[in-house]
């Protein structure tokens, strides 16, 4: 047994020599590490022949959400023709564009809303870092995606006013440090805090512990063509581990099995490597995405994120009648299309397999500049203002801390005590500092933690350095005469849960809960009738997804409840308060 420890603490000692090395060798210009790490992003396909970017987020430091503003109009399917080695083909476009994101696949910590560390298998960003920093999507337009990140400082693992001596090296923030830090600044070109990390020693030395809760979110539109490298950094507090790392988008249609993420069908990414998935966005809706290698103890460990797809009706031009849209643009894609079937007793049926039925009746709705949907529903009923996207999951201490210490994991034994909305337990769901009526992100950021951007809390990992590895909150603030016309406005709700073993209820009093798509699906039968839901809770299980939207037209000012009435769910593991529950602040 002793043998055993001295052995195992050389190899320890050995891994993190080596890490170590690694990360000094990094800051030399010549520095080249990693393995074979290689990320891909085509700045034009012949769908997309047309390279978009995105100005507002190629700069410095804003925390600007990548928007709709640059994206083509959509009027319908148009056919082109290209000449390609002297023979002529015929391409159909329904405008969208290229969009990119790169993960890295690894470990990392977490900190309770008690204050207990949790280790983790996790994904991390290595693109749209500052994007991620402020709650947004990380995906991006190639030409951005392919800017590629350049400042003088790696992300930063300290708040804006962390202590000096807080580490300049790792994966959360960006740092205002004068310093110079990242070997692959180059003076000449335009400051990027978005645009991928193609050095391999830079995705090395940003992606080892660089873990967040829930994975880096994921956002595009319909018609895009979506391109996600995933590098397999290995796990530091694991070395005993040749983990390897999958993406697969749970549920999402039109994913071929190569690009399926389940490594028994196709293929999975080696420690040192990465790979490129492919996926045509064909259907919006509210989606997910998790690592399919042992999948019980991979999603239990962290490896789950969120995914949505928003509609192409977001796209129309201002003006247009959204019946229209939806019963004549659409049915000329055999992808969307929706059309009338005849059969053999003279009656007329929709095709029962398209995914959004044309509306029953045209409500006259129009589309106006700005406006978004949560579905291409053709009546303007799925009409919001702000995204709030929210990954349920659950996580059990014992399994964490056994996955740390090279012990078999119990799955039979396996029961979740902290539960989590986007890897927070309430209070610190609301991100306590800057909250309504809380104090300010300035005082409370004076140690360096809660991160003054995300309210995030800060996790010093086993290499002395602090992460802010859940960068999501999930308190929503509605504005009762903030919508169009002075109506209050209005929140989809992306709810997903890859809890593995409960199932959870989210109930919400004083503001109705109005549910419209259910596994991204829209719920309208197929005559073209809503079946939206008006209810004042939701139940879910592991693998489901449901769209939700709160309005607070005459709602009065206040602060309401997002919470489980499942009472073994509001804690922190042995504390009586805590878990699945959030704020709505009603201005």
């Amino acid at each position: 047994m002793a043998r055993g420890r001295i052995l195992f603490r050389f190899w320890l000692f050995a891994t993190v020599v080596c890490v170590a090395s690694l990360s000094a060798n990094a800051q030399s210009p010549t520095a080249q590490a990693g393995g074979s790490f290689m990320v891909q992003c085509p700045s034009t396909t012949p769908l997309h022949p047309k390279a978009i970017s995105n100005p507002t987020i190629t700069g410095s430091s804003s925390g600007t959400p990548l928007t709709e503003s640059a994206e083509p109009a959509y009027a319908g399917p148009v056919v082109t023709t290209e000449t390609v080695g002297g023979v002529s083909l015929s391409y159909t476009l329904n405008g969208g564009a290229v969009k990119c994101q790169e993960i890295s696949g690894g470990d990392g910590y977490m900190t309770e809303a008690d204050g207990n560390q949790t280790f983790m298998f996790s994904f991390g960003p290595l693109s749209g870092l500052d994007l991620i920093k402020h709650g947004q999507p990380g995906t991006l337009f190639a030409a951005d995606f392919n800017n590629h990140y350049n400042s003088p400082t790696l992300p930063s693992v300290c708040g804006p006013a962390a202590p000096g001596n807080c580490s300049t090296a790792g994966a959360a923030g960006i740092s205002g440090s004068g310093s110079i830090t990242d070997p692959t600044f180059d003076p000449g070109r335009p400051i990027s805090l978005n645009g991928a990390i193609a050095d391999p020693a830079t995705i090395m030395t940003v992606g080892v512990l660089n873990g967040n809760i829930p994975a880096p979110l994921i956002a595009f539109d319909e018609d895009d063509e979506f391109f996600l490298s995933l590098s397999n950094v290995g796990m530091i507090m694991r070395p005993d581990l040749f983990e390897e790392h999958t993406v697969h988008f749970h549920g999402y249609p039109n994913a071929s099995s190569y690009y399926d993420g389940v490594p028994d069908a196709t293929w999975a990414i080696n420690i040192g490597g990465s790979a490129t998935y492919y996926y045509l966005a064909p259907d919006a809706g509210t989606y997910f995405w998790h690592c399919h290698i042992t999948p019980p103890e991979h999603l239990q460990m962290g490896m789950v994120g969120q995914l949505y797809v928003r509609p192409r009706q977001n796209r129309v031009p201002a003006g247009t009648s959204l019946y229209t849209a939806a019963t004549t643009w659409y049915q000329q894609d055999l992808r969307t299309a929706c059309v009338n079937t005849g059969n053999s007793n003279g009656t007329i049926s929709p095709d029962i397999l398209c995914s959004t039925p044309q509306p029953a009746i045209n409500t006259g709705f129009t589309h106006v500049a700005g406006y978004k949907y949560a579905y291409d529903d053709g009546d303007g009923s799925t009409r919001y203002d702000i995204d709030v996207p929210i990954q349920i999951h659950g996580f059990d201490p014992n399994f964490h801390f056994v996955g740390m210490t090279f012990n078999p994991e119990g799955f039979a034994d396996m029961k979740d005590k902290y539960f989590l909305l986007n890897g927070r337990s309430y209070p610190d769901t609301v991100g306590i500092p800057g909250y309504a009526g809380g104090p300010s992100t300035a005082a409370a950021s004076s140690a360096g933690s809660p991160d003054a951007a995300s309210s995030a809390i800060g996790t010093e990992d086993s290499d002395g350095r602090t992460r802010f590895s859940q960068p999501l909150p999930t308190l929503i603030t509605l504005d009762s005469h903030g919508g169009p016309g002075g109506t209050g406005q209005r929140a989809l709700l992306r709810i997903a849960d890859l809890d593995v073993t409960e199932y959870q209820t989210l109930a919400s009093l004083g503001i109705p809960m109005q549910l419209v798509g259910f596994n991204a699906k829209l719920l309208r039968d197929q005559a073209g009738n809503n079946l939206y839901i008006t209810t004042n809770s939701i139940t879910l299980g592991g693998g489901e997804s449901l769209d939700v939207i709160l309005d607070s037209t005459g709602i009065p000012p206040g602060t309401y409840f997002l919470y489980t009435p499942n009472l073994d769910h509001l804690s922190n593991d042995a504390e009586n308060f805590g878990g699945l529950m959030t704020e709505v602040v009603v201005k």
